[in-house]
């Protein structure tokens, strides 16, 4: 399918351009700056399972009945779990948990266009406080087929599934937490977090978001493969994911590592001794570009840029508006249902980001 038949089913109202907004966050990104006609998704993060019960953020109604109100063209969504968010192992584990679940859903929902499972992640992975279980895999996708049952064909069951190998101190293969198949089944799309292949758990500074399989990234090779966004678009499809049914995610923050020596490729692919907290794209444009100590490179494969500082031998991978684009522009132009980024507060107050992550579905 090509970039123009997207543009069809932008038109159509069927391709997705989607955002998180957090709730929780509303002191820093207020209602009236939401971008609504640059979105027709809005996955409003987050509803928490506490105790076998969904609770909302308290500013959740007042903000819901804003943006009804001023976009009513905006499918909103309620984005349920996030990093880590525990409680859902213990609430899918019966037919009668999952029964009490979906009732508290069914109730949230009435607000909202659909529920958005964000469970990270079932059997394995994520924080290690978390509860896991081997019968997660299992359950989460009782619970989906649940959920769709009583949610109806009017309200939409989307998922946020994970793309990035190192999600743990072990290696992590996103098929292991799920029944890719079967989810992609019950789904009406599937949010693919192409995003955090290069994190805490990672053991050299490296790319948040490579577009591509860099040959000399030093991680094993069967990791490698799948570890960039192209790659999980054919891992999700070889498990029985159609293109059609994945959202490619794109991420407004960056990742940093401080090395023990800046190697031949300014600190890229070098043992990290300690990540740094770098914060949004907003952050990183106003605090770290203007500053000259700060190196600024591109890679020709994995279409990412990122900065060096020699003084403290900082590693920092983010994404600018170019690679935004370039990404979206892969999505609409290998068939996928459309983009999504995490999260709208950490755009730039000209939401250059977003503009870019649209652009390529609407030229």
């Amino acid at each position: 399918m090509t970039a123009g038949c997207y543009c069809a089913w932008m038109i159509m109202g069927r391709a997705v351009l989607g955002a998180y907004f957090p709730g929780a966050d509303e002191h820093t990104y207020p209602i009236e700056h939401l971008p609504a006609d640059l979105l027709t998704h809005l996955f409003y993060a987050f509803a928490r399972i506490e105790d076998g019960h969904l609770t909302l953020p308290s500013a959740a109604p007042a903000q819901l009945a804003v943006i009804k109100r001023t976009h009513p063209h905006l499918r909103i969504v309620i984005s349920i779990g996030g990093w880590g968010a525990g409680g859902f192992s213990d609430a899918a584990l019966t037919p009668h948990t999952r029964a009490d679940l979906v009732a508290e859903c069914l109730e949230l929902v009435a607000g909202f266009d659909g529920v958005d499972l964000d469970w990270e992640f079932p059997v394995s992975g994520g924080p290690a406080e978390l509860a896991h279980r081997p019968e997660d895999r299992r359950n989460c996708t009782l619970l989906a087929q649940e959920l769709r049952d009583r949610l109806g064909s009017d309200r939409l069951l989307t998922a946020a599934l994970p793309a990035g190998r190192l999600q743990s101190a072990g290696p992590y293969d996103p098929a292991e937490s799920f029944d890719l198949a079967a989810l992609a089944d019950i789904l009406d799309f599937v949010n693919l977090m192409t995003y955090d292949f290069g994190t805490g758990f990672s053991g050299i500074a490296t790319f948040n978001a490579p577009l591509a399989e860099v040959a000399d990234d030093p991680i094993d090779p069967d990791l490698r493969r799948w570890n960039n966004v192209t790659g999980a678009v054919d891992y999700y499809e070889r498990h029985g994911v159609p293109r059609d049914k994945l959202v490619l995610g794109v991420p407004f923050y960056g990742q940093g590592f401080r090395v023990a020596s800046p190697g031949e490729q300014a600190g890229l692919f070098q043992p990290q001794i300690g990540t740094v907290e770098v914060g949004d794209w907003r952050d990183i444009r106003r605090d770290l570009l203007p500053d000259p100590a700060w190196q600024r490179h591109r890679h020709r494969v994995a279409r990412s840029p990122w900065l060096y500082h020699p003084g403290t031998q900082t590693f920092v991978s983010y994404e600018d508006a170019e690679s935004i684009e370039e990404r979206a522009a892969f999505a609409a132009s290998h068939g996928l249902r459309g983009a999504f980024m995490w999260q709208l507060a950490g755009d730039d107050t000209e939401h250059s980001l977003l503009a870019a992550m649209t652009r390529p579905f609407r030229e």
